[in-house]
């Protein structure tokens, strides 16, 4: 038996082997009486009872019955909106909520919502609240298609997903060149960020831009360097993580920081503007002590060419994160791509790359050679300050990391870059680069939706990997199923 089935298996063991009263009052005072059950639905599809006989105060009702655990997965399942359970007459949870008393069909007819845990014995009730608690943590990523989703024909589901997948391809580019107008509108009027605060007026809406407006490559890797630091931040931190890129921006980071001691300038920038160098003088140990003395004494002779934001603490998420994705290790491993921008035209050689090259795995190669870091020196062995690490830090930046970078950040950079300079036949090529790609990313999300669609063959694929994030935040979650290709399939 699939474990995720096996809480609304018990209700349905006890709604069919009727395990508990046959009358039932409603919250609002309504007496319900089961006149027969129903026979179950062995099908994949539909209610789980048909044909039952229920008899609310004076009036008899046959129809079918639909078992759920929670009150929200009438509309979370999509039985809201799927015609076939339009003869639904009773919707039987396992908890009573007085605040919903019915749920609504598709055509609109409001069906009683009951409970029936008061009508069962407390060690029933017990144990079907820890499967149905343990079920709802497990299905973290629930699709309300899930049931029927395998009826549908597998190409169909496909290439609406590969569909999504390029229109998340094509959003991250749209935003890269919004930052990229944005900064050439700012140095026009002599603006930095974010120490003056601005507005974006009429005038920068209606400008228009040339290829010649975005020459300087300067402005190229600011933006490069502003995406790279937002996906480093991964979901928890991601927007912080570009702030501090905004603020700590190349311009000032080229004329105060050395090319002797670069990365040593860099971990004194980061670890000082971020906030995350505690201000305590004692240390547990004495490699922590050596190093924040180190990072404060650079800062002292840096700070001074500094006057934009310090950032605190208190405005990181460090909630339930794993220790790779902690910010420490993540600002380490961004520090040493950085210091390759800086001194290794890093920017440069990767758009060099896609202009020479069109092999596929040769270039997938050469991008995670750039962007994978290994650990070394005290983060190794940390991933907080002062804090040693239960085991030795690998990779400041893994393939998977790296992998998520290629695809958010330098695919959509790449694209931007050579269709703004007319080179349509390189874009062409990224777009091919796109679809081939295997992205080595362990994506929870991805995983469950993949599973639930019964499409698992194809999530390495970067642009199913895609295209099934946005399935699932732009309609899944959002229960707009009649808007989804693969909902309305399903539920029409």
């Amino acid at each position: 038996m699939n474990p995720s089935k096996l809480p609304e298996k018990f209700l349905s063991n006890i709604w069919k082997n009727q395990s508990c009263n046959k009358q039932i009052i409603t919250p609002d005072g309504k007496l319900i009486e089961i006149i027969d059950p129903g026979c179950e639905n062995k099908e994949n599809d539909g209610p789980d009872f048909r044909n039952a006989r229920i008899k609310i105060d004076n009036i008899t009702f046959s129809g079918d019955i639909e078992i759920d655990s929670f009150y929200s997965d009438w509309k979370s399942h999509g039985h809201i909106y799927n015609k076939k359970y339009n003869k639904v007459i009773l919707h039987v949870i396992f908890s009573n909520d007085p605040q919903h008393r019915f749920v609504v069909s598709r055509d609109g007819r409001k069906i009683p919502t009951i409970g029936i845990d008061l009508l069962v014995s407390d060690e029933i009730k017990n144990s079907i609240q820890e499967a149905i608690l343990q079920e709802r943590e497990e299905r973290l990523y629930k699709i309300s298609c899930f049931e029927v989703a395998e009826q549908i024909d597998e190409k169909y589901k496909l290439d609406f997903i590969k569909k999504l997948g390029v229109a998340r391809l094509q959003k991250k580019c749209n935003r890269i060149i919004q930052r990229l107008k944005e900064l050439v509108y700012l140095r026009e009027l002599n603006l930095r960020e974010p120490v003056v605060q601005y507005e974006l007026d009429e005038k920068f809406t209606q400008r228009i831009f040339t290829h010649e407006d975005f020459s300087d490559t300067e402005i190229w890797e600011q933006v490069f360097y502003e995406f790279l630091f937002e996906a480093l931040g991964y979901t928890s931190n991601k927007d912080i993580m570009k702030r501090i890129a905004q603020s700590v921006d190349l311009n000032f980071l080229k004329n105060w920081c050395s090319n002797e001691n670069l990365n040593d300038d860099l971990a004194s920038v980061f670890f000082n503007v971020s906030g995350l160098l505690p201000v305590n003088g004692r240390y547990a140990n004495e490699d922590t002590s050596v190093y924040v003395r180190k990072l404060k004494e650079r800062w002292d002779d840096i700070k001074k060419n500094y006057d934009n934001k310090i950032f605190k603490k208190t405005q990181w998420n460090l909630a339930k994160l794993r220790p790779p994705n902690f910010p420490a290790i993540r600002i380490a491993g961004g520090i040493r791509i950085l210091a390759e921008l800086l001194k290794g035209d890093l920017v440069k050689k990767i758009l060099l790359k896609f202009e020479e090259s069109d092999k596929n795995k040769e270039l997938a190669k050469f991008l995670r050679d750039k962007l994978i870091v290994k650990a070394e020196g005290y983060w190794q062995k940390h991933f907080v300050f002062d804090e040693k690490a239960q085991a030795e830090i690998h990779y400041f930046i893994g393939i998977s990391r790296a992998d998520d970078i290629i695809i958010n950040v330098i695919l959509p950079f790449a694209s931007v870059y050579f269709e703004v300079f007319g080179k349509k036949e390189i874009t062409g090529r990224i777009l091919m680069f796109y679809l081939d790609f295997n992205q080595k990313s362990d994506n929870r999300l991805v995983n469950d939706v993949a599973s639930l669609l019964k499409v698992d063959r194809v999530k390495e694929k970067g642009v199913y990997h895609q295209g099934m994030i946005n399935l699932y935040r732009n309609y899944c979650s959002q229960n707009k199923c009649l808007k989804c290709e693969i909902g309305k399939k399903v539920f029409n």
